[in-house]
């Protein structure tokens, strides 16, 4: 570290958006890698995140993806103090909240908005331990930082730049259009103690010549009197994992011919799809052909089917049939993987007694695994290592779920052998041909030998040393990204105006 430690809490560095999926979160991901690069500790904070894209910690809580992201780019063991608060929606108005990692309640929106304070006050207890511990954090706000309707009730923006004194930075996506309105209109927008931490601007996803802007940087610094610190170009040939959505390289319901490739992947994009990054490494393959499909095709020409986790399994069930999805399912002869929703949906029978993902009741799920399913208040939430034996490798991965799945025959054969406390457990399901197989663990794909002894498996022409040759592991391949994404940024970025803002000139040298 470059900052002994004297007792003071760390500084603070906020990225707030002018508007919703602007950038903030790579801005926040490539300052974490930059920061930790020059030999500081650094550590991400979001107050509250909505994402059903979680991930389970060392300590067994529940926290976004975004943060875990981050956390990485910075080099250190994600915690849930670095999201105290995320909400994993289930409709379009009801969520699940999620408190320092564990479950608290399920709220309709107008009841959550209705009282924010105690989330307030948990969020900054997470975010003072963080300021003890590291050199520098990284706050992340949350859509618009100048939402006039939600002012009263948002503590994830100024609330907390507010309470640490942060620099903010306010990023604009001039890809969007309407740059301007973004910028200036953002900081009229806000009070003048508001305006007075705003360090400047970051004028994200630029295409083309820069010099074609200059004229448009002027024009924003002389009307709002602050700086443009960074007019960052878009680019493509960096992947970091979204916060909540697809890749920009994943093809959805693509309306073209199947490449000729070794092996055509289609993954059944629901409504509430989550944990989308299962299958990343999929995707980075040169020998396969990627496709999420929403609406109702043939599959005829696809080797693999995936169907995903669901944090709203019955209501994505109800999806399926109504897309005319479950004949197709049906009769689909090639390699199909449930993955804990999607493991469910392969299944007999989904209970949901409670109403804890929807309205009470059951659904018939695929019927392709001889398995029923009850939620149950309680998630699990495990981080796994074992092996899967048909493939003689090794795996790791996480499960995070509400649903108990019990089969109905005593003899079937397991998926997995997972190592815990000192024990082996069975997991998951293959049958006896292995063409169906289900499993409740995340990551099941991300270590190299696994994924390429099944893809092998499920079809010769797919050549295991052509991928180990391109191959690495999916830390490995994260870690390259963050790397170019810092440089990218370094490049682009006003550093030394902004680490004055921080109280931080040595480093400026």
């Amino acid at each position: 570290m470059k900052n002994a430690k004297t007792g003071a809490l760390a500084p603070c560095l906020a990225v707030f958006g002018a508007a919703s999926d602007v950038g903030k979160s790579l801005v926040a991901t490539a300052l974490c890698r930059i920061f930790s690069d020059l030999g500081y500790r650094v550590a991400p904070f979001k107050a509250q995140n909505m994402s059903n894209n979680s991930f389970v910690t060392a300590e067994l809580g529940e926290m976004g993806r975004a943060q875990v992201v981050q956390a990485e780019a910075a080099r250190i063991v994600p915690h849930v103090d670095m999201n105290p608060v995320l909400l994993k929606p289930s409709t379009d108005t009801r969520a699940q909240v999620v408190v320092h990692g564990k479950v608290v309640a399920d709220k309709e929106a107008r009841d959550y908005f209705s009282n924010t304070s105690k989330l307030k006050d948990l969020a900054l207890e997470s975010l003072q331990r963080l300021r003890r511990d590291n050199d520098l954090v990284i706050i992340e706000g949350a859509g618009s930082c100048a939402e006039l309707n939600l002012r009263k009730q948002d503590y994830v923006n100024f609330e907390m730049a507010l309470a640490t004194n942060a620099p903010v930075l306010i990023v604009a996506d001039i890809d969007k259009g309407g740059v301007f309105a973004q910028t200036l209109g953002t900081l009229s927008l806000l009070d003048e103690k508001e305006q007075d931490l705003v360090a400047g601007f970051i004028i994200n996803k630029f295409r083309g010549d820069p010099a074609l802007f200059y004229n448009g940087i002027d024009i924003i610094e002389s009307r709002s009197k602050k700086q443009v610190l960074g007019l960052v170009p878009f680019f493509r040939h960096i992947e970091i994992d979204s916060e909540d959505g697809l890749s920009h390289h994943s093809l959805i319901d693509p309306k073209t011919a199947i490449p000729e490739k070794a092996i055509s992947v289609a993954i059944l994009l629901l409504p509430h799809i989550s944990n989308f990054t299962d299958f990343s490494p999929f995707e980075r393959d040169d020998q396969l052909t990627v496709h999420y499909l929403s609406k109702q095709r043939s599959l005829k020409d696809y080797d693999l089917l995936i169907l995903p986790g669901s944090k709203n399994v019955r209501a994505d069930l109800r999806w399926l049939d109504g897309q005319g999805w479950r004949e197709e399912l049906l009769s689909f002869t090639g390699q199909i993987v449930g993955v804990c929703g999607g493991y469910q949906i392969l299944g007999q029978t989904i209970n949901d007694p409670a109403g804890l993902e929807s309205q009470a009741g059951e659904s018939l799920g695929l019927g392709l695994i001889d398995m029923d399913t009850e939620l149950a208040a309680g998630k699990v939430l495990k981080q796994v290592k074992g092996r899967w034996s048909a493939l003689e490798s090794e795996i790791e991965g996480y499960e995070i779920h509400l649903g108990h799945s019990v089969h109905r025959e005593a003899a079937y054969q397991a998926l997995l052998a997972i190592e815990s406390d000192g024990e082996t457990r069975s997991e998951g399901y293959a049958s006896a041909d292995r063409r169906i197989i289900g499993t409740y663990v995340h990551g099941l794909f991300d270590r190299p030998e696994a994924r390429q002894r099944f893809l092998h498996q499920l079809s010769n022409q797919y050549d295991i040393e052509q991928a180990k040759a391109q191959e690495q592991s999916a830390a490995e391949y994260k870690n390259s990204q963050y790397d170019l994404l810092a440089a990218h940024f370094r490049e682009h970025l006003d550093l030394s105006t902004l680490t004055c803002a921080l109280g931080l000139p040595e480093l400026t040298q």
